[in-house]
C-alpha cells in the first residue's frame, strides 16, 4: 500500500507541475482518464508494472525496485549536472553552445534570445522528459524557482520554438 501511495503522489505532484489534465496524461501514456484518476487517488484495483512503467516513464519518473536496507540506486552517467546534461544535448547539433548557466537563466526566466531557440527546441523535442525533470529540480533546488514556474516555462518556450511533442501541447 505504501507504494501506491508514493506512485499517487509522484503522478499528481508531477502532472500539475507539468500542466498536464488528467485527459491529456491518460493520452500520452495510453491509459485511460479514470484509470490516471484513480492511481492518483490511490483507488486503482489493478495496474500492472508494464502500465505503471509506462505512466511514470512518461512523467519523467522512474519505477524500480529496491533491495533491503540498499542506498537508493545511483544513476550511472558522466558526473555532469543534469544542466549541463541538457545544455549538451540543446547543443548537439550546432556549432555554437548553449552554456549551462545560460540555460538555467533562460528555464527560470522563460525568455530567450533569437540564436537560442534552434537549442531550446531541440532540447525540448529530443530530450528525455527524466532529463527534463532533473534539470526543473535542479533549478528549483540551486536557485529556490518553484518548479511549476519552470515547468511553466518550459511549455511556453516549447510554444514559442513550435515544439510538436506531445508533452507541451
Amino acid at each position: 500500500m505504501a507504494t501506491l501511495f508514493e506512485l499517487s503522489q509522484a503522478v499528481r505532484t508531477r502532472r500539475c507541475e507539468i500542466g498536464l489534465t488528467q485527459a491529456a496524461l491518460a493520452k500520452l501514456s495510453g491509459l485511460s482518464r479514470q484509470t490516471i484518476n484513480q492511481v492518483e487517488q490511490g483507488t486503482v484495483k489493478d495496474l500492472s508494472l508494464n502500465r505503471a512503467e509506462r505512466l511514470a516513464a512518461v512523467l519523467g519518473l522512474g519505477v524500480y525496485v529496491q533491495q533491503p536496507h540498499a542506498k537508493a540506486p545511483v544513476k550511472p552517467g558522466t558526473g555532469m549536472s543534469a544542466l549541463a546534461r541538457a545544455a549538451r544535448t540543446a547543443s548537439v547539433s550546432y556549432r555554437s553552445t548553449l552554456a549551462p548557466s545560460r540555460l538555467q537563466k533562460v528555464l527560470e526566466e522563460g525568455t530567450m534570445q533569437l540564436d537560442q531557440a534552434p537549442h531550446l527546441h531541440a532540447l525540448l523535442d529530443d530530450a528525455p522528459v527524466s532529463l527534463l525533470a532533473s534539470v526543473v529540480e535542479e533549478i528549483h533546488e540551486a536557485s529556490g524557482v518553484d518548479r511549476k514556474a519552470v515547468w511553466s516555462n518550459l511549455r511556453n518556450l516549447a510554444r514559442q520554438v513550435k515544439s510538436m511533442r506531445e508533452i507541451w501541447q
